[in-house]
Parts: structure tokens; sequence; C-alpha cells
């Protein structure tokens, strides 16, 4: 395979050391990706920052490849799925790739559920994050919300260089459940975005359009049952 990495910083590096001989090309402020150059890998993984997403996005669409973006704190145009369409691409959008988050979405969906029948259940995420992630709270942790899809107090704190801290509690008058993610290293959000690329790349069932990381692995792990 030939996979293109745009974004370079922490998470980007750890996807380029990774992919070893299947790297094509890393792209950076020092060296923007060009549709030409971006028409020749077989897949593209992104992490840039929210307000770097405008000085790439229109190659990334029109250059038509399969793409894996890892971006939070951008809000997205409301013709990007009809453009991505048009081209015939395959997009995995994700607030995070680690794919033993979505083992976490399904217990997240199990406790709003199991919640229905506590008297008064309180909800708070709280997250964790290194000092220089810009957008807060995580785009994780918004996705836990909307996981969870209840009212949920959220919280942040940045500190040091922590990979990612994510945390649940529901409290009732008698009793206190916590569910906990914590990112031990950022090889795993590599890894997991180096599977979608590839599930972009070799599964024919994935139609063009846009998806989001669960609805990948709830795809995949349905074909495999």
């Amino acid at each position: 395979m030939k996979i293109s990495v745009i974004g370079t910083g922490k998470t980007g590096g750890k996807v380029v050391e990774l992919l070893g001989d299947d790297l094509f090309e890393a792209f950076d402020r020092s060296n923007p990706p060009t549709v030409e150059k971006l028409k020749e890998s077989d897949a593209v993984i992104i992490f840039v920052p929210g307000d770097a997403v405008p000085d790439i996005l229109d190659e990334v669409i029109e250059s038509g490849v399969p793409a894996a973006w890892g971006t939070t704190g951008y809000n997205w145009p409301g013709e990007l799925e009809k453009r991505v369409k048009a081209k015939n691409a395959k997009w995995v959008l994700a607030s995070n790739f680690s794919l033993g988050m979505n083992i976490i979405r399904k217990s997240i969906e199990a406790i709003s559920a199991g919640s229905s029948i506590l008297e008064d259940p309180k909800f708070h995420i709280h997250e964790v994050h290194h000092v220089h992630k810009k957008d807060a709270p995580s785009g994780t942790a918004l996705s836990w919300k909307e996981w969870l899809d209840k009212k949920a107090e959220v919280t942040s704190a940045r500190e040091g260089d922590v990979k990612g801290i994510h945390e649940l509690t529901m409290k009732t008058g008698t009793e206190e459940i916590t569910l906990k993610h914590k990112a031990l290293d950022r090889a795993l959000f590599a890894e997991g975005a180096i599977w979608a690329a590839e599930q972009l790349i070799n599964n024919s069932k994935i139609e063009a359009g846009i998806c989001t990381f669960g609805q990948l692995f709830d795809q995949v792990m349905e074909e495999q049952e």
C-alpha cells in the first residue's frame, strides 16, 4: 500500500513511524499536499488541528483519495458529504482512533440504558490532555456525551504531555459507577488510523461518502460475524 500522511506532529509523526515502507509521502506546512501527489496515494491519514483544515480540505476532496481524518475542533461544512460522494471518495472522521474506544462506546450505551431504573442519576465526564491541545472539551469527550445521550457535566484539564484520559462518573445518592479510558501511548491512535485507512483501501463493501470511526468499526465487525 501507498499511504500518505498529512500532519507530522505528535500523532501524525507516530503514524509515519509505524507505516514504515507503506509510507508514500509525509506532508506538513513545509511540504504541503497537492492534488497530484495525493492522487498517487492509495489513502491518506490526516492529523492536523482544526484551524489547519481549510488549508488542505479542497485538495483532499479534489484528489478523491480515501481519507482517515483525526481532526477535532473543526466545524465541517454542511455540503461536505455531497462533495465527497461526488468524487466517489471514502472518508472516515474520528474524534479518537483508539480501537478500544469502541468497547467504551458500547459500555457507555449500556450505562445509559441501565440508568433508567436508578433514582436521579447524575453524570459527569472529565477529560485530561496535554497542554498543547487547543480544543476543550476534547472531541472524544463530546462523543462520550453523545453516546450517553443524557444530561451530563463535561469538564477539561490540560496537564503536561498527557496522551488522553477520559472518565465518566454516574452517581446517585447511594452508589457511584466510574468508567475510565487512559491512552498510554500515542501509538494506539496511529494503529487505529492505519487500520481505518487499510479498511478504506481494501474493503469493497464500504460505500463512498463519510462515516464515523464507530460506524466503520461496527460494519467490519458485522462482516466478521
